[in-house]
């Protein structure tokens, strides 16, 4: 699935994506995988759903699903460069994923965000209903040192 749209091309081609620029961004500029190790974001690469968004043949913005297919999609790494924010990238993304055929009739979509619950919101998510039903393992600063 591609589309074009005011100079950017937005695509679930695997073939586009690039691993280099996903890693810098998320390694360097993201509040939740700071130093992650390349390795790790080629491997998240490769087994998840993944979008990306890009100006000429440049990565501008990435997204992936961790995703079975059939009944739940976790939505993770979501970024737009910040030079690029403000043209409503991201809106078309998310538009662009879900209507992605290996997305349909899922019983549950989730994802966390500290920061921009109001675009996720457009498109139907919300908060949770029982919080304290979900549970987590949270390995802090899992990155560091770990190249």
């Amino acid at each position: 699935m591609e589309i074009i749209d005011s100079g950017f091309v937005f695509s679930d081609d695997p073939q586009k994506i690039d691993p280099i620029a996903v890693h810098h961004y998320l390694s360097t500029q993201s509040y939740w995988a700071q130093n992650i190790p390349l390795k790790t974001v080629q491997k998240s690469i490769a087994n998840s759903l993944c979008f990306g968004v890009y100006r000429e043949t440049k990565q501008v913005g990435f997204a992936r699903w961790i995703t079975d297919k059939a009944t739940f999609a976790y939505l993770a790494d979501v970024y737009i460069e910040e030079i690029y924010r403000g043209q409503s990238l991201a809106k078309k993304l998310m538009s662009l994923m879900l209507f992605h055929h290996d997305l349909q009739g899922l019983r549950r979509y989730m994802l966390a965000t500290m920061d921009a619950q109001g675009l996720y919101a457009q498109f139907g998510f919300k908060q949770i209903d029982h919080p304290d039903r979900l549970m987590a393992i949270v390995i802090k600063d899992a990155y560091l040192n770990n190249e």
